[in-house]
C-alpha cells in the first residue's frame, strides 16, 4: 500500500488504497498537508485533491508548451470596457495571462502563432449569478434527492458551461465547494467558481424550503437542504454570525443572504422583509473581517434599502425597485446583479399558481429596472439565475443576448465581462484567483473567446456557441480550438 493512502486510511479519509505506486517524499508531504487542510470538506473533496496530486486529472486538449507563448493574430478585439471594437493589435499570452497587446506583426519569433482569421476576440464571459450545483437538477432532486447524483450532474454541467464561453461564474448559493476544487485541480473541466456556499435564510424566508408539516423546529434539527449545504437557516445575530463564519471556513468568496421574498419559495410573500437590519449587519461584519462582502436576494424598495443601510454591497435581482431606491444604490456605490427575468420560453418553469403570480410581478418590473439602472448610472453586472432547471441551463448565452433589448450590444457584453469582473473583485483575496477577470489588457487572466460573429451589431450568436465560438481559452489553456 502506498504511503499517502496508508496515512489517509489511518485518519479515516479513505476506505481503500487508490494506487500501489510509491510517491516521492515531496509529493507525499504536499498531498498529506492538503488532505489535512481540506478534511472538513469530506471524503469526496479529499479524493479529488488526491487524484490531482498524482497527476491523474484529465489533460486539456490543447495548451501552451513549456514556456512557449501564444500569439493571437489577425483579429479585432473588445477589451471589456471600451464600447468599440479595436484593431491593429495582436494578443500575446504567456504563463496563463495576457502578457501584452502589441502592434500586429511584431510578436516574438518563438511564440505559437494562431491566426484568428479576422474574427472578433472578446474576454471570457462571466455569469455573476449562477448556481453551479443546483442548475443541472430539478427542484425535487435538489431538495430531496441523493446528493451524490446532484454533484455528478453539476460536474457534467460545469463542462457545458465552459463550452458556452463562460469562463467564470459567481455561484450565489449551493454546495459548490467540492466542484470548485475539482475544477481548480483539473479533475473536471469547468469555469472558475467564486462560491457563496449555503444561502443564509431566516426561518420562513426565501431559503426555508421545509414543508409546514416539519414545523416546529427543535433546537439542533437540520432540514435536508441544510445538511447538504444548500441553505443555512439562522435567526438572530448570534446564529447569523455562526452560519456566516461556517461558509467562510469552507472557502466562501462572498456571502449570500435572503433579504426578501422570492418566486421559488411557497410560503413567503414577495413583498416580505427578511432578516432584521441588525441580523444583516452581523453577516456584513463577519464577511468584512475576512476581506469580503455580502450580496442579497431581494426585490422590493423597502428590502433593498434595508440591505444598503446594513452594508450589503450587491443587490441580486431588485426588479421592483423604485427611483429613490435606485438612486440610493448609485450614491452608496452598490452593485446591481440583474437578470433578464421575462415571461418567455426561458423563464424557470413554475406550475404552482402562487409562484407563477410572483413570477409575473417580477417580470413586469424587469424592463423598468434596466432602464432606471442605466439612467441613474448604477454599477450593473449580468447574471442568469437559471435554477433547478436542467433544460434551461443551455439558455445561458441567449439570456445575455436578450440584454440588447435594453442597450447596445457592446454595453450588454460589458455587463458580462469588464463590469462583472469589477464586481467579482470585491471578494479580494477570498476570490481565490490572482488576476483581473473580464478584460483584455496586459496582466489580466488569459480568458479569451474568438467568435464568429459581429459583437458590435448583435449577440444572437451567443445562442449557438458550438458554431460561433472558434476558440475558448481559460487561463491560457485552450479548451476548444476550431480556427
Amino acid at each position: 500500500m502506498c504511503q499517502v493512502c496508508n496515512a489517509a486510511l489511518a485518519r479515516g479519509t479513505l476506505d481503500f488504497c487508490l494506487c500501489s505506486a510509491p510517491v516521492t517524499r515531496a509529493a507525499f508531504a504536499r498531498i498529506e498537508a492538503d488532505l489535512r487542510r481540506r478534511e472538513f470538506l469530506g471524503g469526496t473533496a479529499a479524493v479529488l485533491g488526491l487524484f490531482a496530486g498524482f497527476g491523474l486529472a484529465p489533460e486539456p486538449a490543447h495548451g501552451q508548451g513549456a514556456g512557449q507563448p501564444i500569439l493571437l493574430t489577425n483579429l479585432r478585439h473588445f477589451d471589456g470596457h471600451t464600447l468599440t471594437m479595436q484593431g491593429g493589435q495582436d494578443i500575446l499570452i504567456e504563463g496563463g495571462r495576457i502578457a501584452a497587446l502589441i502592434p500586429a506583426g511584431q510578436g516574438p519569433e518563438g511564440a505559437r502563432r494562431m491566426d484568428c482569421g479576422g474574427r472578433a476576440v472578446i474576454p471570457g464571459l462571466i455569469d455573476a449569478h449562477w448556481h453551479a450545483t443546483l442548475v443541472g437538477v430539478t427542484q425535487l432532486q435538489a431538495m430531496t434527492g441523493d446528493i451524490g447524483f446532484v454533484h455528478l450532474m453539476a460536474g457534467r454541467e460545469a463542462g457545458a458551461t465552459l463550452l458556452r464561453g463562460f469562463t467564470t461564474v459567481r455561484d450565489t448559493g449551493g454546495p459548490a465547494f467540492g466542484l470548485k476544487l475539482a475544477i481548480d485541480r483539473g479533475v473536471l473541466p469547468g469555469p472558475r467558481i467564486l462560491a457563496s456556499g449555503a444561502m443564509l435564510s431566516q426561518t420562513s424566508g426565501h431559503g426555508d424550503f421545509r414543508m409546514t408539516s416539519e414545523l416546529p423546529r427543535a433546537d439542533g434539527d437540520l432540514s435536508y437542504s441544510e445538511r447538504v449545504g444548500v441553505v443555512a437557516l439562522a435567526d438572530g445575530r448570534a446564529e447569523v454570525l455562526r452560519r456566516t463564519r461556517e461558509q467562510l471556513m469552507k472557502g466562501a468568496s462572498q456571502i449570500k443572504i435572503m433579504a426578501g421574498g422570492g418566486v421559488t419559495s411557497l410560503y413567503d410573500p414577495l413583498e416580505s422583509l427578511q432578516f432584521t437590519e441588525d441580523e444583516m449587519r452581523a453577516a456584513v461584519e463577519a464577511a468584512a473581517d475576512w476581506g469580503t462582502y455580502v450580496c442579497a436576494h431581494v426585490y422590493t424598495p423597502q428590502g433593498i434599502q434595508r440591505c444598503l443601510r446594513a452594508g450589503v454591497r450587491c443587490i441580486e435581482h431588485g426588479q421592483l425597485a423604485d427611483e429613490n431606491t435606485v438612486r440610493m444604490m448609485r450614491d452608496m456605490g452598490a452593485w446591481w446583479s440583474i437578470q433578464p427575468f421575462l415571461m418567455d420560453e426561458d423563464a424557470n418553469p413554475r406550475t404552482d399558481p402562487k409562484q407563477r403570480t410572483k413570477q409575473e410581478m417580477v417580470s413586469g418590473g424587469t424592463v423598468q429596472a434596466f432602464e432606471m439602472g442605466r439612467a441613474e448610472g448604477v454599477n450593473m453586472a449580468f447574471g442568469t439565475d437559471v435554477l433547478m432547471n436542467p433544460e434551461g441551463a443551455a439558455s445561458q448565452g441567449r439570456q445575455l443576448a436578450k440584454l440588447t433589448r435594453f442597450m447596445a450590444p457592446l454595453e450588454a457584453l460589458r455587463m458580462a465581462t469588464g463590469a462583472a469582473g469589477e464586481l467579482l473583485a470585491l471578494s479580494g483575496a477570498r476570490a481565490g484567483y490572482d488576476g483581473r477577470l473580464g478584460v483584455i489588457e496586459a496582466g489580466a487572466m488569459a480568458d479569451l473567446l474568438v467568435v464568429t460573429g459581429e459583437p458590435e451589431e448583435g449577440l444572437d450568436w451567443l445562442d449557438r456557441p458550438e458554431e460561433s465560438l472558434a476558440l475558448i481559452m481559460k487561463g491560457g489553456t485552450i479548451v476548444k480550438e476550431a480556427l
